[in-house]
């Protein structure tokens, strides 16, 4: 089992960066497949959306189109952390950022794949 807790959100203009941290318990960290999903305001947590996946050991990431060039996901597995560099933020940017981490190697872009979360992090994007 792994508990994570993200950092990291914030209140940034359009055009800024943030970078995100999911911070991992557990020895097992280097053995999940991760992911950070986000919620839209006033849409419902069964309405998440993919932003970025990453494989075990970081050699295989997947992007949501709308992400792809300005996030740049990332791991440390010696230091049981996960990473989302988030650059050119826009105001659709805007939601809670959740990590997640599945019981697999691999990754997914699929939510429902995911066993364990991350209690999320706020990012605002003003315009």
């Amino acid at each position: 089992q792994v508990q994570l807790i993200e950092s990291g959100g914030g209140l940034v203009q359009a055009g800024a960066s943030l970078r995100l941290s999911c911070a991992g318990s557990g020895r097992a960290f280097s053995s999940y497949g991760m992911g950070w999903f986000r919620q839209a305001p006033g849409k419902e947590r069964d309405e998440r959306e993919f932003v970025a996946t990453i494989n075990f050991n970081g050699g295989r990431t997947d992007y949501a189109d709308s992400m792809e060039g300005r996030f740049t996901i990332s791991r440390d597995n010696s230091k049981n952390t996960m990473y989302l560099q988030m650059n050119s933020l826009r105001p659709e940017d805007t939601a809670v950022y959740y990590c997640a981490a599945r019981s697999s190697l691999f990754n997914s872009r699929n939510d429902f794949e995911y066993d364990y979360w991350g209690q999320g992090t706020q990012v605002t994007v003003s315009s």
